[in-house]
């Protein structure tokens, strides 16, 4: 059964050992974030703060921050799960004769379940301020030394595309400046800034923008989804919980938000106003720099009773966001071989923060193919921004690294197997050349073959024969080792 809210999974969260109150008073400045840090770098539960410093609100954080917690989250025994269900229905045909067609009902009914349901009212709404709110009367975190200030960094952010009208949901974090005003952190490539430059250029004055916090589990990890322009995450939501999201409109705009909610800002961006938003300490383990984004003005906040602030933090690797992307990895490999069914398996390592590092094993097939891959790869939504491709053959483990450093360290002529190009690069990398815009690398690390030039005789991994390993099995026993 999927999880109605925020509640019923920390609920599952302790039942199943993985959540531990904080009674004693902690400050949301800095002193939250190191908590978390430590306890996620030791593999420690989930935190839910019941006396944030300052605010009336407890404080839940590192809820997605274990492979086990992601399978409580997503309600599965193993991610891979889902990457199955997504396998299944992207093979789905439509069968020959009456005994087939009826097999397939379950499926399309399945599907219906799919879809995002509007409700009239709901528990998001049991509290609304128009006139007396304040930001910081929410414990949000000042997250490291350096920080602009304090950061929203887990919100649930929903614009509309004015050309379409349909719905987006991304996770772009917010500077809060003072009561009632943030920077809105959506990069450039992002569909929330797509949206505003069509405002833009249509000279509309304002983009109504409602930011939800804190609902069910699947919910708010459809937010971060690299989908694809206009593919509406609350659907995938209910894909991944099996049951459809509900959703309520918004108190100040045609906007809809989903209505289990635990906070919810409603307000707008004025077309063409900027402020200087960060430094923030980021994933990438460095801060980002501070540069120009939009301002969201907050005109309204609703919440549930007894509301319950849920955040995160990201910063040097390993932290929260590395269980979040290693999810997507394995959810969105049937996606990738869709259109690269050469690709066996991926794998993207915590040092290389998600777009510095992709691992790619291949069945490789004609001359050249591991460079065929690595430009379908840069072609690929936001694996454009994958700074290094290392391509290795089928028989790697690419979630081994040390065993893929090693071959691919023996596979490479450098001069030969390294090429470079130039593109977009993500916004986060301080040392591209230029914002937005800078080269990656790509690693031919597989056996070469004559018709790519090589003529020498490539060599066999050293193994040891089956028939010795058997032996030596008994032997062993009776040595005592």
């Amino acid at each position: 059964m999927a999880y109605s809210d925020l509640r019923d999974f920390i609920q599952a969260l302790e039942k199943h050992g993985e959540l531990k109150r904080v009674s004693v008073e902690v400050d949301p400045v800095l002193e939250i974030t190191e908590f978390a840090d430590r306890s996620v770098k030791g593999q420690g539960p989930a935190l839910l703060f019941e006396k944030p410093k300052g605010s009336k609100f407890p404080l839940l954080i590192n809820a997605f921050a274990s492979m086990r917690r992601m399978e409580i989250a997503l309600e599965v025994d193993s991610v891979d799960a889902i990457a199955a269900r997504i396998s299944e229905y992207l093979e789905m045909r439509m069968p020959e004769g009456l005994i087939g067609k009826l097999k397939m009902l379950p499926k399309l009914a399945e599907m219906g379940s799919f879809f995002p349901k509007r409700v009239s009212s709901a528990p998001c709404k049991d509290v609304i301020l128009k006139k007396d709110f304040s930001l910081f009367d929410i414990p949000i975190l000042k997250c490291w030394p350096q920080d602009g200030g304090r950061f929203i960094t887990l919100p649930m952010v929903f614009t509309r595309n004015p050309d379409t009208g349909k719905r987006n949901c991304g996770c772009y974090r917010l500077q809060v400046y003072d009561e009632r005003t943030c920077g809105m952190h959506w990069q450039t490539h992002k569909q929330g800034a797509e949206h505003y430059r069509r405002l833009e250029k249509a000279k509309r004055p304002r983009m109504d923008v409602a930011v939800a916090i804190g609902a069910d589990p699947a919910t708010m990890y459809s937010a971060i989804l690299p989908l694809p322009p206009d593919l509406d995450e609350m659907m995938i939501s209910g894909f991944m919980r099996g049951k459809p999201v509900e959703m309520v409109q918004c108190e100040t705009s045609d906007l809809e938000v989903p209505a289990n909610s635990e906070f919810v800002l409603e307000g707008y961006v004025e077309i063409g106003e900027l402020r200087t938003e960060g430094p923030f300490g980021d994933h990438t383990g460095f801060y980002s720099l501070a540069d120009e984004y939009p301002v969201f003005h907050v005109t309204c906040i609703t919440h549930r009773k007894n509301p319950i602030y849920a955040t995160t933090i990201v910063g040097p690797p390993p932290m929260e966001d590395y269980y979040m992307g290693k999810a997507i990895e394995r959810i969105f490999l049937p996606l990738m071989r869709l259109q690269l069914p050469e690709v066996r398996d991926i794998a993207m390592p915590a040092e290389g923060i998600f777009h510095n590092l992709i691992l790619v094993a291949i069945r490789k097939s004609y001359p050249g193919h591991a460079r065929k891959v690595m430009s379908a790869i840069w072609g690929l939504g936001q694996a454009m921004f994958s700074k290094v491709i290392v391509v290795v053959d089928e028989e790697v483990d690419v979630q081994n690294v040390s065993e893929v450093a090693w071959k691919a360290l023996n596979n490479i002529d450098p001069e030969r197997d390294i090429q470079f190009t130039m593109g977009p690069v993500d916004s986060l990398d301080h040392s591209s050349r230029l914002v937005n815009y800078g080269s990656k690398m790509g690693i031919d690390a597989t056996k070469k073959w004559p018709g790519e030039g090589f003529t020498r005789p490539w060599p066999d991994v050293i193994e040891m024969s089956p028939e010795v390993k058997m032996r030596v099995d008994d032997l062993w026993k009776k040595a005592k080792l």
